[in-house]
């Protein structure tokens, strides 16, 4: 277990991760939090289009059935497209909650392959739930707290996304880091890696996050990388034994 003792920077802990995407086990991981997370987008972002068309309508007292021909099929193809980008724009937070409750298959599979000899705790699936629940909410209410400066920024043009990445960034890395630590943590014991770490870790989710199809592999490959990191850096530190 040598080997698993030294550092790894943040490219490596991917390219370890990446390696891991042919297994059979983790396809079946990858088909099942993928399905269900774009379930769970599609529905959030039908439910937005319902809310604002309700809002719109009560607003201005617009009967879609009885406005002036065109309209309402105006309006219901611009909700169609606010539906489109809030499902988008919901993906971040629905992938990786619906990771959570994987995690522990997560950890298992890049444990089983890398470092067999570390025996993580069993999480009852209430608490499995509480962990997802609470990095949901957390990065809903930190999203939404943030809107109102990527608003003011909206005339740079880029100032929003640079909002969003620093901000989800920061989420990321701590849910990721919580994620792995929290199954081997013991006598509450500080997560091992460092601010600039996780910030990392983190940001480079967001970037896997914003390309398409690598969007739909970025979970998984974010809590891969946040195993390899953790261990590693729990190890040299003596905080976990091998």
């Amino acid at each position: 277990m040598q080997d698993a003792r030294s550092a790894l920077s943040i490219p490596q802990a991917f390219a370890l991760a990446a390696t891991q995407l042919g297994d059979r086990r983790v396809i079946w991981l990858l088909v099942k939090s993928i399905l269900i997370s774009l379930v769970l987008a599609v529905v959030l972002g039908a439910a937005l289009v319902v809310l604002l068309g309700w809002g719109i309508g009560a607003m201005f007292g617009l009967d879609y059935d009885q406005t002036v021909p065109g309209v309402g099929i105006a309006m219901i193809a611009v909700l169609g497209l606010v539906g489109l980008i809030a499902a988008w724009l919901a993906w971040r937070i629905v992938a990786m909650a619906v990771l959570q409750f994987y995690a522990d298959e997560v950890v298992e599979l890049v444990e089983a392959k890398f470092y067999p000899a570390l025996s993580p705790r069993d999480l009852p699936m209430g608490e499995q739930a509480r962990i997802a629940i609470r990095g949901a909410v957390r990065a809903l209410l930190a999203n939404l707290i943030a809107l109102p400066f990527a608003l003011a920024l909206v005339f740079t043009a880029i100032g929003p996304a640079v909002v969003f990445a620093v901000v989800n960034a920061f989420l990321l890395g701590r849910e990721l880091q919580d994620m792995v630590w929290v199954r081997h943590m013991k006598d509450g014991a500080a997560a091992p890696l460092g601010f600039s770490s996780r910030f990392l870790l983190g940001l480079a989710v967001v970037g896997l996050l914003a390309i398409p199809i690598l969007n739909l592999l970025a979970p998984f490959l974010g809590a891969a990388a946040a195993t390899h990191l953790v261990h590693r850096a729990a190890l040299r530190q003596g905080k976990i034994d091998a």
